[in-house]
C-alpha cells in the first residue's frame, strides 16, 4: 500500500482512517486494541474523528453506566489521538459518509452495518470487527 493521500498530495502519514463512534468504544465493550489493530492492518495511518462523531460520544459519555464509561474511553481517544475535523452534517453517520464521498479518507472504521453499507457505496474500504477482537477491511 503506498502512502500519503490517494490523489499524491499531502504528507506522507500514510492511509487517511475515518474512526466512528462504536469503533472509538471498541476497546473498553469489545476488548479491541483498536489502534494495534489499525496498526498490523495498515502499519501507517493518520486517524481521524468528526467533531459529530466527538459530540455524540461526549453526549453518550454523560449518561453514565457501561456505554458512558466506554463513551468517555472513546472521546478521550477521539480527542488525543485522532484529528478530529468539521464536516458540514452534523449528524455522526452522515459526516463519516460525508468523508467518504469527497474523498478526504481512505478507510471508515465501524462495526455499524448501515453505516457500512453506506460507506461501501461510496466506494471507500471498511474496517470492521470480524471474530471477537480482529479487525478486518472490506473492499467496495
Amino acid at each position: 500500500m503506498s502512502t500519503g493521500t490517494p490523489n499524491g498530495t499531502g504528507p506522507e502519514t500514510g492511509a487517511r482512517v475515518a474512526l466512528d463512534t462504536s469503533a472509538l468504544m471498541m476497546p473498553v465493550e469489545l476488548d479491541v486494541r483498536l489502534f494495534d489493530e489499525l496498526d498490523r492492518l495498515l502499519e501507517e495511518f493518520e486517524p481521524t474523528a468528526p467533531q459529530a462523531v466527538v459530540e455524540e460520544l461526549r453526549r453518550l459519555a454523560e449518561k453514565g453506566g457501561t456505554e458512558g464509561t466506554a463513551a468517555n474511553v472513546g472521546h478521550d481517544l477521539a480527542i488525543e489521538r485522532c484529528l478530529v475535523v468539521d464536516t458540514e452534517a452534523s449528524y455522526a453517520d452522515d459526516a463519516l459518509v460525508e468523508l467518504a464521498r469527497e474523498g478526504n479518507v481512505d478507510y471508515v472504521v465501524t462495526n455499524d452495518r448501515p453505516l457500512r453499507d453506506r460507506v461501501l457505496e461510496a466506494s471507500v474500504p471498511v474496517i470492521a470487527l470480524r471474530g471477537r477482537n480482529k479487525l478486518a477491511i472490506t473492499q467496495p
